[in-house]
């Protein structure tokens, strides 16, 4: 599973291929830094020896890791001059070596932060594992790998490479950067330039109200959703399915009508769809092809008297966007109620956790193989009879392991620390530390920060469904990088107002949210929004900008007008704006109400065009050609959402590293798949003022790469998360994992399944009956709830069946 892919030798020539494009789009020689002079590198082309007993020229040092046989030289075959370095690796297990600008003050070139520079270098190349690599220097923690921005091509000849760096981070002030080897080869590099790109971007001019170019705006659009969605999937034509099943309803399951629906956000229309079984608390998760696969579902609503709870389905469904028709594929191999759903590197996909049949807690691992379109047997699947619990955030790590980020649904006394690293390879699973709270971390939110390469994780807020306490404003940041990754905490969720049954009132102390929503945005920001206060109940009306940058929230958004608690999904659209649907609080009723945001950056001006894509078929490793219409600072891939229960792990915002020339950008696309699994991405390109254009749709992976995906190198990734503690034990094979009736935080005692009255009460209410009714009164639960055997929550003291 810890899968890499070579960039094919003869890299993909989209550049080339198209005759029809003007010869000005075409990349016939080395490109021009749009930076003029001066070059801030100390001895760019290795004229200048080192102090004396030194075998690097000054200004350079040997650097690299890891497993490998290697040699430097300074060579007189040089581009410029007299002097060229040439770095050879004869054997590699794993790690690479680079000429590296040495790392300190006299050497590594000042930076400003916030600023671009262009980086190039002139080499020779026979190996196609050359990758640009920059570290910087933090004022406070010091040097530190920064990202990986390019994989120059094969050269035999003197070739010219050239990439901008991102926006330099905060807390920066030097960075060093050099070419490394990381495969059998031999690399030779000359004539090093770094440049600062100078162009300063206009200001913006606000075009909406001041209050609106400060916190967006919400608008609940005038058509309603005509299901009650509990899943959102943004397909690949740019259209939404929504997908209900039962939708929550006794009543329609006991009828057999399941549904879905398409919006189509360039009318506005929603067309209801045939579905074929209920697909009510359902995994999905997008195919590398586009189409939608829907796993397990909802077998039977749990029995009136509470003695066994929600059972899980095998079956399982592709849902395809051009035809708008579900397909069966072959049955999982049990059910899997509330399961997880990581697609992989290769286009496979694993699932964990959900109910089974029989209300218990399901332990098997499931495959579904991309190029066999099919579930395998459990006998292929690695399985560790780990029970995983309800909706797990399982988040692919950029080495082919999956980080359990410690987000779940319906399930807590998670062991351990609560979050950890499973390595399917080695069938083993590895606690990491620093999940504050882990069993309050029920309805939280997970999602891999901006860009995909940082390999940060964030988790939001959450709650416990079982004592039902008020959620918390946790939040809790991991970066994968690190040797030993640990959580560490980040600032607390900004407050906004509550509605507990009596009007809307400030949050106070540590109240926070749980159900809350987080969508990663263009301008690589994360919104977060909607959540309620206590399970199923409580709506907060708050929302936030999360800067991955400067690790801080952006409080006093403008608010969705609309209650976004349990069964609701935010996600982004191709346009830049934030679609937002559903609302199912435990009184059983259901808010079709559609609202759409619109940031701030819409409001600053006119924005980007991408005006033409050469080719929207993309593969690893490749150059992409876009054309804009003014300058942008900023191109990546956001994967398109497929979220329900404020869990979306394939959620993810890929940088696409930048060499300009005008108006024409050659984008630099990933090797790894592990960091953007095959698919359908969106194409954005966001300029300096952070306002970004309407999404291209282009598609990462194909046929062709797939094919090719085996193991092989890549930079840097396995010096990750490389010194774990030890692992825990695995259990022994076993059918299932014991789980309460109760485990969805709902009294059976009263009234229909739908309805959920809290096995426990939120802590302010008192244990008594007054109390209790006054609550279910204030929260418009049905006015006559009948009582289903026993009255353990003594709601029926006149003892006529029906409670208060």
């Amino acid at each position: 599973m810890r899968l890499t892919i070579r960039r094919r030798a003869g890299r993909r020539a989209a550049l080339l291929a198209v005759g029809a494009m003007t010869a000005s789009l075409l990349l016939t020689a080395p490109q021009q830094a749009t930076a003029g002079p001066p070059n801030l590198l100390s001895n760019p082309g290795f004229e200048t020896a080192g102090a004396a007993g030194s075998d690097m020229p000054s200004c350079w040092s040997k650097s690299g890791w890891g497993d490998n046989d290697f040699t430097f030289a300074t060579v007189a075959d040089a581009h410029g001059g007299t002097k060229a370095m040439k770095v050879s690796l004869t054997r590699r297990v794993d790690g690479d070596r680079k000429a590296l600008v040495t790392e300190n003050s006299t050497c590594a070139p000042t930076v400003t932060p916030g600023k671009q520079y262009d980086l190039s270098a002139w080499y020779k190349s026979n190996t196609p594992d050359v990758s640009v690599t920059v570290f910087r220097r933090d004022t406070t923690a010091g040097w530190q790998y920064w990202t990986d921005l390019q994989n120059p091509p094969v050269s035999a000849a003197w070739a010219r490479t050239e990439v901008r760096t991102p926006a330099v981070p905060p807390n920066t002030d030097k960075i060093a950067w050099g070419l490394s080897v990381y495969g059998v080869g031999t690399l030779t590099t000359d004539d090093y330039a770094l440049e600062e790109v100078g162009a300063v971007p206009p200001q913006p001019a606000c075009s909406g109200t001041a209050e609106e170019c400060a916190k967006g705006k919400w608008q609940v659009i005038p058509a309603q959703n005509p299901v009650r969605s509990m899943h959102a999937v943004v397909l690949k034509n740019g259209k939404v399915l929504l997908i209900a099943g039962s939708g929550n309803d006794i009543a329609q399951f006991n009828a057999g009508t399941f549904t879905s629906a398409v919006y189509d956000p360039a009318n506005g229309s929603f067309k209801t769809i045939p579905t074929p079984v209920d697909m009510f608390c359902a995994g999905h998760v997008q195919l590398a092809d586009g189409r939608v696969l829907v796993m397990s579902g909802n077998k039977g609503y749990p029995s009136a008297d509470g003695k066994i709870g929600y059972q899980g389905l095998k079956d399982s469904y592709t849902f395809d966007p051009v035809t708008e028709k579900y397909t069966r594929t072959n049955d999982m191999n049990g059910g899997h109620w509330y399961p997880s759903a990581t697609i992989l590197g290769n286009g496979d996909v694993i699932s964990f956790g959900g109910l089974k049949e029989d209300s218990t807690g399901n332990v098997t691992a499931e495959k579904f193989s991309a190029a066999q379109n099919k579930w395998l047997p459990m006998n292929e699947v690695n399985q560790t009879w780990s029970y995983w619990g309800l909706y797990p955030s399982m988040i692919l790590m950029q080495d082919g392991r999956l980080f359990y980020s410690g987000s779940h649904t319906f399930g807590n006394g998670t062991p351990g620390t609560g979050a950890s690293i499973y390595d399917y390879d080695a069938n083993t699973i590895t606690d990491v530390p620093g999940l504050r709270n882990k069993d309050e971390r029920d309805e939280s939110a997970s999602v891999l920060l901006p860009p995909a390469q940082d390999q940060r994780v964030l988790t939001i807020g959450g709650g416990n469904n079982e004592r039902n306490p008020a959620a918390n404003r946790l939040t809790d940041i991991i970066d994968l990088k690190q040797p030993s990754p640990a959580y560490t905490a980040g600032p607390p969720i900004p407050q906004g107002l509550v509605d507990q049954g009596q009007g809307k009132r400030p949050q106070t102390g540590a109240e926070g949210k749980m159900f809350v929503s987080a969508v990663l945005l263009p301008d690589g920001k994360v919104l977060e929004t909607g959540g309620g206060l206590h399970d199923r109940a409580d709506p907060v009306f708050e929302a936030s900008f999360f800067d991955p940058t400067t690790n801080t929230y952006q409080p006093g958004l403008a608010t969705d007008p609309i209650p976004r608690t349990y069964h609701s999904a935010s996600f982004l659209m191709p346009d830049g704006r934030v679609m937002s649907v559903g609302d199912n609080p435990g009184n059983g009723t259901y808010n079709h109400n559609v609202s759409i945001y619109t940031p701030p950056y819409l409001f600053k001006g006119a924005r980007p065009q991408i005006t033409s894509v050469i080719d929207t078929q993309w593969v690893y490793g490749d150059t992409q050609r876009i054309t804009v219409n003014r300058p942008v600072a900023k191109a990546e891939l956001i994967r398109p959402a497929a979220v329900t229960h404020s869990s979306d792990p394939n959620q993810r915002f890929v940088d696409l590293p930048m060499t300009v020339d005008g108006n024409n950008i050659d984008l630099n696309v990933t090797s790894n798949p592990n960091l953007a699994p095959p698919g359908w991405y969106m194409l954005f390109a966001v300029d300096a003022n952070g306002i970004p254009s309407i999404a291209t749709w282009v598609h990462l992976g194909g046929p062709s790469a797939l094919a090719a995906t085996q193991e092989q190198p890549s930079a840097h990734e396995h010096a990750f998360a490389d010194k774990l503690g030890p692992a825990r034990q695995n259990p022994a094979q076993r059918n299932s994992a014991p789980v309460a009736p109760s485990a969805a935080g709902c009294d059976r005692h009263y009234g229909t399944v739908n309805v959920c009255v809290p096995t426990r009460f939120p802590a302010e209410v008192q244990a008594t009956t007054k109390a209790r009714c006054d609550w279910l009164a204030s929260h418009t639960y049905p006015k006559r709830l009948k009582v289903n055997g026993s009255d353990p929550l003594r709601l029926d003291p006149d003892r006529d069946g029906y409670a208060c």
